[in-house]
């Protein structure tokens, strides 16, 4: 599969013998790169919107906030089935797949009449953003030596963090310059460049496995996690008698739909049949990896829907100056994104992950200090140093994660880790927002003006955010570095 010679991975991952890659994998992975770079952005374009968006379809904040959460949602349903996809469907017809619904859904959704069909549009859009990060990872894990994993990851890291946190600017500009539309619009001809230029580079890897699809485990991971996230999208929605009911009846869906997937798997992994194979998770390190990354994505992605609100709300920013003042963070995340992957070729996981984990944890407790009268530089400060400690973190657990994984069941570890960094997503964005409506409905009922409201509502739950963060801190000591010798085998 590559031009890569041999090598053997030390204690820290550092190699003793560099190996290269082929201009062919270069070339498909480059493409891959930029294809999900595209698409992921689309996670958090719509949060420097929605203020925009609520005023023009005329819609309340806990039914706009759908747009990102619907569109992380879809993704978490919708991931589950690439392991068994990538499998099955050659890669450049996988590719194409992927890219023609995100292109489809980006045209819907700049021709959308009203909050219905650009939801659906949202839809279509994340089954194809569903396919690429998986296949991305896979496809990575598949073609690239040991040796060189570090480097390319921090690439990955690249796509995976830096996309959605310059989500934020990029909506910020347009909306200043112009409407909400045009969001879609500038996307749609890169989408469709990006489409055929792939279509013309992309060359398969490994060979399809001609399994059939398992529509049980399909419809229990539907109901699995969608029940869980919106049974978080609703705290804070409802109120009186039927709350409780409306609360906690889809979460009693979802913990009954993800025992009854994890039961049928465990059944069907026996045979090569399953849908997600979870013996993935018998490698600890993957195991506390994919813990580590649902913290720190939902950390990321809740904090990309509250600062925005936060900034415009209270501080009184416009959509540009927002997008503006978080423009360096996610600057400083790409600029650390390739430096990373080379410290962790060279020293290993921890040693990146403990003070990446720390410096995370510092900046989320910093938020105690955020007031209705707060400096931007403090918010600036705040957003930086979130940025640098994720970009320590990222690239350290999708390394060391995938890295412990055997070479057979890459897939189903990509598709793992895009299911439940997307289901953590979305969760982090719902119990962020319902943490900070449930403060700010409390402090509405004590008098408070509506930018002390939001400003209390802000700080509470950028302090449930940090509370969790001290998880993430004493699980960074337990990843280790995996091992590996050799280039793995193929995964198909």
């Amino acid at each position: 599969m590559t031009d890569s010679t041999e090598v053997r991975l030390g204690e820290t991952g550092a190699a003793d013998v560099p190996a290269a890659m082929s201009a062919r994998d270069r070339t498909v992975i480059g493409v891959l790169l930029v294809s999900t770079f595209v698409v992921i952005l689309n996670e958090t374009i719509m949060s420097v919107a929605l203020p925009v968006l609520l005023t023009d379809l005329r819609i309340a904040a806990s039914v706009g906030q759908w747009l990102t959460a619907g569109f992380l949602l879809t993704m978490s349903v919708v991931i589950p089935i690439t392991g068994y996809l990538i499998r099955r469907i050659s890669t450049r017809v996988l590719y194409g797949a992927a890219m023609g619904l995100f292109s489809l859904g980006t045209l819907v959704a700049a021709l959308a009449p009203g909050f219905g069909v650009l939801l659906v549009a949202r839809v279509v859009q994340a089954c194809g953003t569903a396919i690429m990060l998986p296949l991305l990872m896979t496809t990575v894990m598949t073609l690239v030596p040991p040796a060189r994993r570090g480097a390319i990851m921090g690439n990955i890291s690249i796509v995976i963090s830096v996309a959605p946190a310059i989500g934020p600017t990029v909506s910020g500009v347009v909306l200043s310059l112009l409407g909400w539309r045009f969001m879609f619009w500038l996307v749609l001809p890169i989408a469709v460049v990006t489409l055929v230029l792939g279509m013309r580079r992309i060359v398969d890897v490994g060979e399809p496995v001609d399994t059939p699809i398992d529509i049980p485990s399909v419809l229990l991971s539907v109901f699995g996690f969608g029940g869980l996230v919106y049974g978080l999208s609703s705290i804070g929605q409802e109120s009186g008698a039927t709350s409780a009911v409306v609360t906690w009846a889809p979460f009693v869906v979802g913990v009954l739909g993800l025992a009854a997937f994890v039961a049928r798997q465990i059944v069907l992994q026996r045979t090569d049949r399953a849908l997600l194979d979870l013996r993935t998770f018998r490698a600890r390190t993957f195991t506390t990896a994919t813990v580590l990354m649902m913290l720190m994505m939902a950390t990321l992605l809740g904090t990309i829907v509250l600062l925005p609100i936060y900034m415009q709300t209270v501080l009184g920013l416009g959509p540009l100056d927002t997008g503006l003042l978080l423009l360096p963070g996610g600057l400083l995340m790409g600029l650390l994104g390739p430096v990373v992957g080379r410290l962790y070729d060279r020293v290993g996981a921890r040693a990146l992950l403990v003070p990446g984990a720390i410096a995370t944890s510092l900046a989320l407790w910093s938020t105690t200090l955020f007031t209705a009268t707060s400096s931007v530089w403090l918010v600036l400060g705040f957003h930086l140093l979130l940025s640098a400690g994720l970009a320590f973190v990222f690239t350290p657990l999708f390394t060391a994660g995938l890295g412990a994984v055997p070479p057979h069941l890459y897939s189903y570890g990509s598709a793992i880790f895009g299911t439940t960094q997307q289901l953590a997503g979305a969760a982090g964005v719902a119990l962020l927002v319902s943490v900070l409506s449930l403060r700010s409905a409390a402090l509405a009922g004590a008098g408070a003006s509506v930018a002390e409201q939001t400003a209390g509502g802000v700080h509470t739950a950028f302090l449930v955010a940090a509370v969790l963060s001290l998880v993430a801190v004493a699980g960074a000591f337990l990843v280790r570095t995996p091992a590996q010798e050799g280039v793995p085998a193929p995964v198909h």
